[in-house]
């Protein structure tokens, strides 16, 4: 895990060693271990800050050149399926790492077949001094970071967007239109970002920028389909997707430093930490860590899973204070306002952990893949059932979306341009396929991004690399094409079934169909029950009981926001009150404000 930066020109870079100097030291915590950078000629500078990982020699430092010269990498990630790739080449290695199996992949076999190889994270460039032609590369599903800014004379990329603009060639703008976006999905979503003119490349696909600055995109990865078979044999299909469970692991968990992992003591962190504890090789070294509030945590379930396998575990406990301390500095590593509340706490975990290890294995991507979220997943089943007006996609996005429309339409004085954007191109991908597919579709696509984002972010600050093994997109292809869908939202009865149609899923998701049913079968081969069939519960942060507090911060913070109806605000936070979701809506207005406030008082233009 690394951090990537580099600046390709149509003329002579200005002061070329300052800015990828610049640009490495506002990413340095990604890469403490070492870093360099390469000045090709005076059109081209690709710089890397490394954390080791995998073959820890100085050899391995990047930026790395291939054998014959031309091609030069700084890769940002892990494949992990190295070894096996390598075996296919003939090429004189002197590395026992991955990133020179990347190099040599090119070198011999070209760019297209190293990726329909490739299983892993990653993000990076390429530059082929023959052709003169720089090449970025972002991972199938946006795993790892990539953003890029273009102008008539540069085009300038990095790992996050601080790094970017302190190459000096970037004005910081910002994106009104990135205000309503966030506040209903979170994040704002690929390829747009809370700064005008810097963009985030697609998960799954590679840009190729020629020496005009002439950019050629080329999408490689497609999602698989779902599977929709009604008779198929439960029990083979269990022992196949437990195998395929624990091959991912596997190949997830390979490392040259210590390995540890999240255990919430929900079902898809405690999978992940007892195939680890079962594993021979990792069992006497696995360190797990669970944080929590002094009256809102679960602490008792992690130490069930912890007992079990006997795990050396550690909980973490926090307090109002610790996760207001931690708040405003978190902005300036996010580079845009905080998605979600528990952002702070993982990024306070992960800061205790790295005492202890570099990597952690995180369940992101388990409930995008199996179908975890029960109450949305189930609104095609709703809406077949019900007469709701609209559209199936509108009526997604109301119950998806976090502040509700009428909300933003009320408060914003910006645009809604990105509303407008996704709406038509979701819509129009919905067309194609049925409801049930495309809540898959839609998690598996968009909502997943978000996660990774802030997975990225609270670990990286901390100098540890996290891996979401349930985003292998080998073990993806499995159980989208392999897995019937009624094995992942399963119905405890066909009387069961029969009596939701008279309900809504809020009233009977979790009691009359179980969510994720074909993981926690195979989560039976590891876990007792107590933690396999308990009902889903999100990470607590207690913001509605801290919205007196939070209230008075927003005023403060508020006042002079320029995107925001400034006479509003004592009715905005009232109004909110009236939301389950209150304290988190005031919490995400205040982010807001307190990042540009950070990013958009200064010149970064030198």
């Amino acid at each position: 895990m690394c951090g990537i930066a580099g600046i390709f020109s149509n003329k002579s870079i200005d002061r070329a060693e300052q800015r990828i100097g610049k640009m490495l030291d506002s990413i340095k915590y990604r890469g403490p271990n070492n870093s360099s950078y390469e000045i090709l000629n005076d059109r081209c500078v690709l710089g890397h800050a490394r954390l080791s990982i995998i073959d820890l020699s100085s050899v391995a430092n990047q930026p790395m050149t291939s054998n014959d010269g031309n091609f030069v990498i700084a890769f940002n990630g892990e494949i992990f399926n190295f070894q096996e790739i390598k075996s296919e080449l003939d090429y004189s290695f002197k590395t026992n790492g991955d990133t020179e199996v990347i190099l040599a992949s090119i070198q011999e076999k070209g760019l297209d077949w190293f990726l329909s190889k490739a299983n892993g994270m990653f993000a990076f460039a390429i530059y082929d001094k023959k052709n003169e032609q720089l090449t970025i590369v972002r991972d199938r599903f946006s795993i790892k970071p990539l953003f890029y800014y273009k102008d008539d004379e540069n085009f300038i990329f990095g790992s996050e967007i601080k790094c970017l603009l302190n190459s000096g060639f970037v004005e910081a703008i910002f994106n009104e239109s990135a205000v309503d976006e966030y506040l209903g999905n979170r994040m704002v979503r690929e390829p747009f970002t809370f700064f005008e003119n810097i963009y985030q490349v697609n998960g799954g696909e590679y840009m190729v920028i020629d020496k005009d600055l002439n950019v050629t995109t080329k999408k490689y990865y497609e999602l698989p389909r779902q599977n929709f078979d009604t008779e198929y044999n439960e029990e083979e299909i269990i022992k196949e997707t437990t195998a395929e469970v624990e091959k991912a692991l596997k190949r997830w968990t390979i490392s040259d430093v210590k390995v540890g992992a999240y255990l919430s003591g929900g079902v898809d962190s405690s999978l992940t930490s007892a195939i680890m504890a079962s594993d021979e090789n990792l069992k006497d070294k696995l360190h797990t860590y669970t944080i929590g509030f002094e009256d809102n945590n679960e602490f008792e379930y992690s130490k069930i899973v912890a007992d079990k396998y006997n795990i050396d575990h550690k909980n973490i406990l926090i307090n109002y204070d610790d996760y207001v301390k931690e708040w405003d500095r978190l902005i300036t590593y996010n580079d845009a306002p905080l998605a979600v509340p528990n952002e702070i706490p993982l990024a306070i975990m992960s800061t205790e952990l790295a005492k202890d290890i570099t990597v952690v294995i995180s369940g992101e991507g388990a409930d995008e893949l199996f179908g975890g979220y029960g109450r949305i997943y189930r609104l095609p089943f709703d809406y077949k059932n019900h007469q709701y007006s609209g559209s199936f996609y509108e009526n997604l996005t109301k119950k998806y979306e976090y502040v509700p429309r009428e909300l933003r339409d009320k408060y914003l004085l910006t645009n809604f341009e990105y509303r407008k954007y996704f709406d038509d191109k979701i819509s129009g991908e919905f067309e194609n396929y049925s409801n049930e597919e495309n809540i898959f579709r839609f998690f598996q696509t968009y909502h997943i991004k978000g996660l990774l984002k802030r997975v990225d972010m609270t670990t990286m600050q901390a100098s540890v690399e996290a891996r979401p093994p349930f985003l292998d997109h080998e073990l993806i292809e499995f159980v989208n094409t392999k897995v019937p869908y009624e094995l992942k939202l399963k119905w405890v009865s066909k009387e069961a079934e029969e009596e939701a149609k008279g309900l809504e899923s809020n009233n009977y998701s979790e009691n009359l169909d179980v969510p994720k049913y074909i993981l926690k079968k195979v989560s039976e081969k590891y876990l007792p029950n107590e933690i396999i069939y308990r009902k889903k519960v999100g990470f607590p942060v207690p913001l509605t009981e801290w919205l007196p507090n939070i209230g008075e911060i927003a005023k403060a913070e508020l006042k002079d926001s320029q995107w925001l109806k400034g006479d509003k605000i004592d009715e905005l936070i009232d109004e909110s009150k009236s939301n389950a979701k209150a304290g988190q809506i005031v919490w995400m207005f205040i982010n807001i404000e307190m990042f540009r406030k950070k990013y958009f008082n200064k010149e970064w233009r030198y």
